[in-house]
């Protein structure tokens, strides 16, 4: 009984630690911060954020990547569930992939408004 209580204690505490969570994953507006660059400063700093960007979305692809390669390496110990996880990282790969590729694609592109602004 006492197990009980406490499980559901521990279990509504983390119900509200979550639901206070902040969920801003981006502390500046980005499309205010897009629409308002025209100086070299502000280009340089909205290519350094997308820079960042596509460091952090690299990592995450290689995680997955290393994930991948142990599914396929162990494929046998996964049973179904193991598919489930096999098309999730590759998924995962894939998204990685394209937000790497567009994050690099924001940063040179304010890099070169950079280059051109006064």
């Amino acid at each position: 009984m006492k197990i009980k209580i406490i499980t559901l204690i521990i279990i509504g505490l983390l119900g509200l630690l979550t639901s206070c969570a902040q969920l801003n994953l981006h502390p500046m507006d980005m499309a205010q911060a897009v629409q308002t660059a025209k100086t070299r400063a502000d280009h340089e700093a909205l290519a350094k954020y997308y820079e960042d960007a596509a460091k952090e979305t690299q990592a995450k692809l290689q995680e997955h990547q290393k994930m991948y390669e142990e599914y396929e390496a162990h494929r046998q110990y996964y049973g179904r569930r193991g598919l489930d996880m096999d098309a999730m990282c590759r998924a995962l790969i894939h998204f990685y992939g394209q937000a790497t590729e567009k994050n690099m694609e924001m940063a040179e592109s304010h890099r070169k408004m950079a280059a051109e602004a006064k």
